[in-house]
This record gives C-alpha cells, structure tokens and sequence, in this order.
C-alpha cells in the first residue's frame, strides 16, 4: 500500500486553534481534522500547507514551527501526516470542502471525534 504524504496546519487565531470537520461525503466522514491536504509534486512542506489552507478555507496563515509526523494506516489507505503550527494572518475564513469549524482552546480539543492520524498531533500539541 502506497503512503499519501499530507501536510496540516494547526492553525492559531489569537489564542484558539481551528478545527475542521470532513464533511458527509468525504473519506472519514464527519471526523474532525486539521486542514491541509496532499504535497504535489515539486511542492515543499510549506507550500503545501500554504496552498491547501487557501484553497480549503479561503484564508493566508504564516507557517511556524513542523511538529512530529505521524503515520497511519487506515483499512484502504497510508498517510504520513505532516503538521505544521501556523498563525492566521488574512481572509475570511469559508468552508470548501468541509462540513463544519471549531475554534477551540487548546483544551477543549480532546473533546472532539478526530481522525485517528490526527490524534497523536493533538496529544502532542496540549503538550506544548
């Protein structure tokens, strides 16, 4: 099995972080994510991410720190998540692709229903 390589952005608003949720008729449907997406090719991590936020959320973010990545398997598909910690920086945040958005302090986070490869992002994130 071939492993997409993802990048996302846990992305600051002041002192919330958003939260996006897939949407119905996505793969994993209705569980909660960072936004980001696929490196095409010849695209750098961060170029990535950039392109991705825009075109999922319609908003411009300053990329941080790259946090650890995680790799997953799920039933018909392997993904190397990359996260990045980024900053909001301009636009009006608009959903794409996803169903729904949170914007949570950093506590709350554990609340949600998360897709697995993001998890150990949000464990390591309350760690920070």
């Amino acid at each position: 099995m071939k492993t997409i390589l993802v990048t996302c952005a846990i992305i600051h608003f002041d002192e919330k972080i958003l939260a996006v949720q897939r949407s119905a008729t996505m793969k994993l449907p209705l569980k909660w994510e960072f936004a980001g997406g696929k490196i095409e090719a010849g695209e750098t991590e961060e170029a990535c991410v950039k392109r991705e936020v825009l075109e999922e959320l319609n908003i411009h973010i300053a990329v941080k720190k790259r946090l650890s990545p995680v790799s997953h398997a799920y039933p018909d598909f392997k993904i190397q998540l990359i996260p990045y910690t980024a900053d909001y920086v301009s636009g009006e945040l608009k959903l794409r692709e996803h169903a729904d958005y949170k914007l949570a302090h950093k506590e709350e986070l554990l609340s949600l229903d998360w897709a697995e490869a993001d998890v150990p992002i949000v464990k390591e994130l309350l760690e920070l």
